[in-house]
Order: structure tokens, then sequence, then C-alpha cells
């Protein structure tokens, strides 16, 4: 421990030597006040203390002294007295205030305290990290994306990556009008560094890093199309779509589920969805079966929503997929298999607006007579079998949409008779899950009535516009009736698993407390698909094109 009389002395020569380094015109020829300083950085804590206000001050006057000066002032960032630490860290950015060369190295030394356990370091860890970024914004950023890594240069330390993404996500992201100036070149600078360091993230960081790039002007409203391709090619890479499909590969099934729902925004807004819709097509929709059954849902509902969005081209080289899957799940009522409602929906759905752009595809498929004067019209052929089938299927469809929507009404009314009766608060709660669920349901039959309705003709009329309101969408009007518009709102918890199923070729008795049940029960699932966290989500980092 230090003589209070030796510290009183340490601190009286190291004011001296500030004072006379302040009042020097020419500050350089002062060697041995700021030598001076450099070793009073070895003595007692309070002289420490005053070092590291000190040295960083005058550091720029003797480049020659650079070396001994950051190394003094580093050993005070270790000290192993809190104040002393605090104090030094706060000085870090005046060491690049002349000298800009050294901010990547100061970066990287307060990367390395992020994770302190004491608030007061912290705090000053990310006060000295802004400094840096609003001294040099482009060259900071480059920084601290190193620690954030990529496959060339991968991060050799989790636990810094995770801090950094954390600063990077609370601190930066959220100035980013302040920070990104002069704007054009530092967004593209940022967008650079994230798409680098998106060769190796986790699902959860890859959402994050999107949403950003999504708020950024670059990417705004007015960006041109080639913008929107950018995010578009960002996303097919991180769902691998170049990888040869596994269907045993849970990951990389979450994967491009997710993405499949990320890109719907950029699509909407004139993206090409056709490298997405390709791989489905060739890859996924064979093996269909055998997915995972909310992802089932998932991939159903992303391919319903993107359907308004398809070229004539990729609707035409999808149509025989859908139709193949769409007549699979409206099966015959001999069969005497469950009918997935949830599923229908989806299917009509796609089916109306993908044959709306290429109606002819539908006369070898379906067995219609659309004559557009194409060789593709192929009116010269006898498709009668497939269209008696399509409609005998259509027709069965209808009659069991019909009994579920009769048992969902019956059963809403049992539930409005419960409601009255129900004693606690959690009784209530359940009836009234059971009551958003069936209308839910309502509406997905409601939809179904409506799309096979104009599918019945040999000419039939294909629904291309916005009519139909998916029944999973947010709609404009809430309803409770046996025929919801369809702008009922949907309840929270309706589900990826909305599994409204009709038992095939019973009668009403006996029917109406077990479909009611399974109704409410397969809409009692998660919400859509989108970003699942699985551990890291994606069941670790690595996953894009070339990841691995």
């Amino acid at each position: 421990m230090t003589d209070p009389s030796e510290e009183a002395a340490y601190i009286e020569k190291l004011y001296e030597y500030g004072e006379q380094l302040n009042n020097a015109k020419d500050k350089s020829q002062h060697v041995k006040d700021y030598q001076g300083i450099i070793d009073a950085a070895k003595t007692s804590v309070k002289a420490k203390q005053l070092a590291a206000q000190l040295i960083p001050k005058f550091y720029k006057f003797f480049p020659d002294l650079s070396g001994p000066a950051l190394d003094a002032h580093l050993d005070l960032v270790e000290a192993e007295e809190l104040g002393v630490r605090v104090q030094a860290i706060r000085g870090l950015p005046l060491f690049c205030k002349d000298t800009p060369e050294n901010i990547g190295k100061m970066v990287d030394i307060l990367v390395q305290i992020l994770g302190s356990e004491e608030f007061v370091e912290r705090d000053a860890v990310h006060k000295a990290l802004m400094s840096l970024l609003r001294q040099d914004v482009k060259a900071s950023l480059t920084a601290l994306f190193k620690h954030i890594g990529s496959v060339e240069e991968p991060s050799t330390d989790d636990a810094i990556r995770e801090k950094v993404i954390n600063f990077v996500r609370d601190k930066v992201f959220p100035i980013k009008a302040e920070l990104l100036k002069p704007q054009e070149e530092m967004e593209r600078h940022i967008t650079d560094l994230i798409k680098k360091s998106l060769e190796d993230v986790t699902g959860i960081e890859f959402r994050m890093f999107m949403d950003f790039l999504k708020s950024l002007s670059t990417f705004g409203e007015k960006a041109p199309p080639e913008r929107m391709k950018e995010l578009i090619g960002i996303i097919e890479g991180q769902a691998d779509l170049d990888a040869q499909f596994n269907v045993s590969d849970a990951d990389h099934i979450d994967r491009l589920i997710s993405c499949l729902h990320m890109a719907l925004p950029f699509v909407v807004r004139g993206a090409s969805s056709s490298k997405f819709l390709n791989y489905i097509n060739k890859y996924i929709i064979p093996v269909f079966d055998q997915l995972p059954g909310e992802r089932k849902v998932d991939l159903l509902r992303s391919l319903a929503e993107f359907s308004p969005y398809t070229t004539p081209q990729d609707s035409r080289q999808m149509l025989p997929s859908i139709v193949q899957l769409l007549k699979k799940y409206m099966t015959w009522k001999k069969t005497g298999e469950e009918m997935n409602f949830t599923y229908v929906e989806c299917l009509l759905y796609t089916f109306h607006h993908l044959a709306h752009k290429v109606p002819n595809a539908t006369n070898s498929l379906c067995g219609y007579k659309i004559v557009t004067g194409q060789p593709s019209d192929r009116l010269g052929e006898d498709f009668s079998e497939l269209y008696n089938d399509f409609t005998e299927r259509l027709n069965n469809v209808e009659e069991f949409t019909r009994a579920t929507i009769k048992k969902l009404t019956q059963g809403m009314a049992e539930n409005n008779k419960s409601m009255a009766d129900a004693k606690t608060d959690e009784e209530k709660e359940k009836i009234k899950t059971k009551k958003q669920n069936a209308t839910t349901g309502l509406r997905t039959c409601n939809n179904i009535l409506t799309m096979t309705k104009p599918l019945h003709a040999k000419v039939p009329s294909f629904i291309g516009d916005k009519r139909i309101n998916l029944s999973w969408k947010e709609a404009t009007k809430p309803a409770l009736s046996a025929t919801p518009a369809a702008g009922a709102k949907r309840p929270a918890n309706a589900a990826n698993g909305s599994n409204i199923a009709s038992k095939k070729g019973r009668g009403a008795g006996g029917l109406q407390n077990q479909l009611v049940n399974r109704a409410l029960e397969g809409l009692s699932g998660g919400g859509r698909g989108g970003m699942r966290s699985r551990g890291r989500g994606w069941g670790g980092r690595g996953r894009g094109r070339g990841y691995r």
C-alpha cells in the first residue's frame, strides 16, 4: 500500500506535469513531462486515475512515446481497481482523435470488456464505443463486425460475438439516422458488413439483421427493383436453395419455410419468387406428406400468400403439382378418409391464383375447356374423365364443408350457453378460446365454399383478386356467424395446425360432438411459422449458401 505522503507527492508531480504541458506552446518539447506521466501510471491508485486522464490527453504530441504510452494505459484498463479501469476506458477514444488508424485496436480492446459484470464499467465501454462510432463510423463498424465474424474470418470467441451483436442491436441500430452519414455511402457499407456476417448466423440473428436492412432507406418504399432483388438474394442464400433437399433435415426445412415467409413482403413489392417456387416445386411438394405436420401448414399458407404474385411462367410450372396435391386432399367420400379443411383452403386459393394467370393449363389437369387460341389449349384431346373426377371431388368437399359449418354453428350455441354458466375465469377463458377457434373454422369453411362454387363450370371463373380473405389473416370485420364475412378477425391462437377434420361416410348421428371437438382441438396450436427458436435457432450457425 502506498504511503499517503508518497501518494500526495505523486499527485502533486502529475498536476505539475499536466499544467506545464497545458501551458506549453510547443508541447512536443516537454518529453520529460509526458514520460513522467507514463511512469506515474505504475504508482498509487489516485495517481493511476489521474494518469489515465493525462496519458490520452497529450498522446498525439509525442509520437515517439506512443508505444510506451499505450502500453501504460492498457495496463490501467486491466487494473485491479474498478475506478482506475473505468477512467482508463473513458480515455481510449482520445487515442484516435488525431490517429484514426488506432480505431480498430481500440474497438478490439473495448469488445473484450463488453461482458464486464460491473455495470459502471460496462456503461463506460458502451459510451467509449459510441464515441468511436461518432469519430469514424466506417472504421468502427468494420472493427465491430470482425468480432461477429463470417466464414472467411470466423469469430474466435462466441461469448464476445454475442455481446457485440447485442451491442450493435441495442445501441447502434436504434440511432442509425444519426450515425450513418453520409447516408447512401454508410448504408451501403453496413449492408455489405451485414451480408458478410450473414454467412454464419443463427435464425434469430438472421431475422434481426434482415429487419434492420429493411429499415434502411436503401431498401425503403422508393427503392429500385434491384434493391428488392438484393434482399431476396440474401434470403435465398440463407434458405440454401442450391443444396439438394433432404426431407429428414429438419433444420433445413425450418430455414426454408421461415425464409419463404420472410421473402413475401419483397415479392409483394415486385421481387421475383421464381427461385423459391422452383425449389419447392422440385423438391418439397413431391415429399409433402413426409414433412412435419406444422410445417405442412406453414408451407401451404406461404404458397397461398405467394400465389397472387407469381409470374405466368411460374404458375404454369407449379399448377400440376398444386392440382395433384389438391386432389389428394379433396378425397372421395367412399374412402372414409378425413379431410383437412386448412389444406384445402390453402390449395384452392393457390389453385385459383395460379390458374387465373394461365387458365388453359387447367384443361389437361382438370378437364376444363378454356379457349385461348394457343396450342396449350389441347382442345382436341378428351379430358372428360379428369373433369368428372375433379367436379365430384368438389361436390364432396362442399358436402363436408356445409356439414361442418352446421356442426360448428351448433357448437357455438353450446359454447354461448356454457359461457353463461361458467363460474371461474379459467372456465370462461377456455370457452372463449373455443369460440375463437370455431370462428376461424367457420371462416375457413366459408372460404372453401366461395372458392369451389365457380369451379363447376366447363369454363370456370378463376379468382385472381383479393376478394378472399384467408382465414388466418388479419381482417377488418370481426364476425361470429355460420357464414362469417371474409373479414372476421383471426383469433390470437388460431393455428398452424388448424386441422378441421370431417369423417367421411358417416351420417349426422354421433358426428356433432366429435367433429366440433376435433375442429377446436386442431385450431389450438401455435401461430404461423416464421423463425422458430430451437436452442440457437436453426440448429446452429453457418446455414446459408456456402455457409458450411
